[in-house]
C-alpha cells in the first residue's frame, strides 16, 4: 500500500527531501541518460506542492504540482517519476489521479498543463490529458504538451 503525502517544500524533512530528489536524479538524469539541471528552483517556489508515495518508508513515487504561470500559463504537474523498483504495480495511475485531485483541490476549475514525454501520450489521455502542440525536444527527449480542462 502507498502512503501519499502532499507537502510544500517547508514541510519537508531533509531525510525525505533527499530521497525524493535521489528518485528523480536516478530516473531521469541516470535511467534516461539526459544531464540537464533538476534542481531548477521551482521546488520551492511559493505555492508548489509536491505529491510523495511513500512505501515502507521509501520514496517511491513523486509528481510536482505547480500554480499557474510558473511553468505554464496554467497549474502544471511535473517531475512525474516512478521508482523502476515498484513499476510492475502500476502505481503511475494512482499518483497521476493524486495529482490531479491535488491541483483541483488547491486550485479548483483551473485547466492543467503538463509537458510530456511524447512515449507517454496514451497513459496521459487516461487521465484526461489532450495534446495542444507537435512533438518538440527537450532534453534530447521527445514530448508533447497537454491539458486537462475541468470538467463542467
Amino acid at each position: 500500500m502507498i502512503n501519499w503525502q502532499l507537502l510544500s517544500f517547508t514541510e519537508i524533512d531533509n531525510h525525505l527531501l533527499y530521497k525524493m530528489l535521489k528518485l528523480r536524479v536516478d530516473v531521469f538524469v541516470v535511467e534516461q541518460e539526459c544531464a540537464y539541471p533538476e534542481l531548477d528552483d521551482k521546488d520551492h517556489a511559493k505555492g508548489v506542492r509536491h505529491l510523495i508515495g511513500l512505501k515502507e518508508n521509501e520514496v517511491v513515487a513523486v509528481a510536482r504540482l505547480i500554480p499557474a504561470g510558473l511553468s505554464y500559463p496554467a497549474v502544471s504537474i511535473g517531475r512525474v517519476v516512478v521508482s523502476p523498483l515498484v513499476r510492475e504495480l502500476k502505481i503511475g495511475h494512482q499518483l497521476m489521479t493524486k495529482a490531479v485531485e491535488g491541483c483541483q483541490q488547491l486550485w479548483p476549475n483551473q485547466t492543467i498543463e503538463i509537458g510530456a514525454q511524447a512515449h507517454l501520450e496514451a497513459f496521459y489521455q487516461q487521465h484526461g490529458f489532450e495534446a495542444f502542440s507537435k512533438p518538440y525536444l527537450e532534453d534530447g527527449i521527445p514530448h508533447i504538451d497537454m491539458r486537462r480542462t475541468p470538467l463542467k
